[in-house]
């Protein structure tokens, strides 16, 4: 077959998480979470708006739900890892693209396209390392692969508090990000997973019933509200607090040193209460951390809600598009990409309603408290889904 050429040989399963991971770095870590910690340095220096900063964000996930429907659309495995493949070099290019000038619209063209390499790294990435695990007789969890969502975290907040460190401004710092990413680009592009054989006939008829996918589809947005809002504002929310300018950074980075590890923690909360179970936990414990900065003022409360938010948004990610792939294990990243479409919506919305809700009424309270209640209503999706499981 044409495509065995460019397959890596004989790899092993550290080759294969180990080089997922470095891909979520670089196609969220660097072109997705990097815009987070920049954020307050472009509003200052680049002259971006608090409402265009928002909007921005609305259009990088844009992209990734575009990048949703088209893994949802494609069928060939071969297109599928040859998508992937091509998304983590042009991760770094629309990287360096922010920093290149002030217009608009360079921005807009860099976040959308970085949307759909986000798409690629969560979904097919995901979808190719699931799958190798399952067809090598291992446990088919992706908590291990999205180390890499913690990690990009930790190298935004890091990169971000070093190059400012350096007096580095906001143009120089893009570009920097856009080198470091070379780190990541080598193992990612050589343990990339292979193609995937076609899937047996046995397995292709398997799927998830129409209402429990409408179910998690919604729940699903609500995680995505959820999650939007903490990923684009964190650093934002922290810096407009009376004497803790020049604090949101290392928010940021406390987001990312606890979603690192939370990985493991989810994966066995679910092995003993079911991932929907573990799923209920983790959503009522990032309303706790939203409505923190919303209820009391001070560093405390803004540190400890990004702590809660770091460690939960990840487990939420991870558990939910490893019930939906096990679930449709014929082909897991199309199932994940469905599943994501409704995340995407949310990403889009929020985001952009946000920063003007803030423009509005100067503060982020508001803000916080719809998206406790939009996380609310996912809680009650996913309390039905385990009822109608048990009954």
């Amino acid at each position: 077959m044409p495509h065995t050429a460019i397959e890596p040989p004989r790899l092993q399963a550290w080759q294969v998480l180990l080089g997922g991971v470095c891909a979520l770095v670089l196609t969220i870590g660097l072109a997705r979470f990097a815009y987070t910690p920049l954020l307050p340095q472009m509003h200052a220096q680049a002259g971006l708006g608090v409402a265009d900063g928002g909007l921005l964000a609305g259009i990088n996930y844009a992209g990734y739900m575009s990048g949703a429907l088209l893994a949802a659309w494609i069928e060939s495995p071969v297109w599928r890892q040859r998508l992937y493949v091509w998304a983590l070099p042009l991760a770094l290019v629309i990287t360096a693209l922010m920093g290149l000038g002030t217009s608009f619209s360079g921005w807009a063209l860099s976040r959308y396209v970085g949307g759909l390499c986000g798409a690629a790294g969560m979904l097919l990435g995901s979808g190719l390392v699931q799958g190798w695990l399952m067809r090598s007789g291992r446990r088919p969890e992706l908590g291990l692969y999205f180390i890499g969502l913690g990690l990009g975290i930790v190298v935004s907040a890091v990169g971000a508090l070093g190059m400012t460190g350096l007096h580095l401004d906001w143009a120089v710092q893009w570009q920097g990000f856009a080198l470091l990413g070379l780190a990541f680009l080598i193992p990612a592009w050589l343990w990339r997973p292979p193609v995937p054989p076609p899937p047996a006939r046995s397995a292709a008829g398997e799927a998830p019933s129409r209402r429990w996918m409408a179910l998690m589809v919604a729940a699903y947005f609500c995680a995505g509200w959820g999650f939007v809002i903490n990923a684009t504002f964190t650093v934002a929310i922290v810096e407009k607090q009376p004497l803790l300018a020049g604090q949101g950074p290392w928010a940021w980075l406390l987001v990312g040193l606890a979603a690192t590890p939370a990985v493991f923690v989810w994966d066995r909360i679910a092995r003993r209460t079911g991932d929907v179970g573990a799923l209920l936990i983790a959503f009522g414990v990032q309303i706790v951390g939203v409505l923190l900065p919303a209820l009391f003022s001070g560093l405390a409360a803004a540190l400890l809600g990004a702590l809660l938010y770091g460690a939960t948004f990840i487990g939420i990610v991870s558990l939910t598009l490893a019930l939906v792939g096990r679930r449709s294990p014929a082909n897991p990243g199309k199932a994940m990409a469905r599943l994501t479409l409704s995340y995407g919506v949310a990403q889009v919305s929020a985001p952009a309603l946000t920063g003007r809700m803030v423009e509005a009424s100067g503060s982020f309270n508001a803000a916080l408290w719809l998206t406790a209640g939009v996380m609310l209503a996912g809680m009650l999706l996913l309390v039905t889904v385990l009822r109608d499981s048990r009954g």
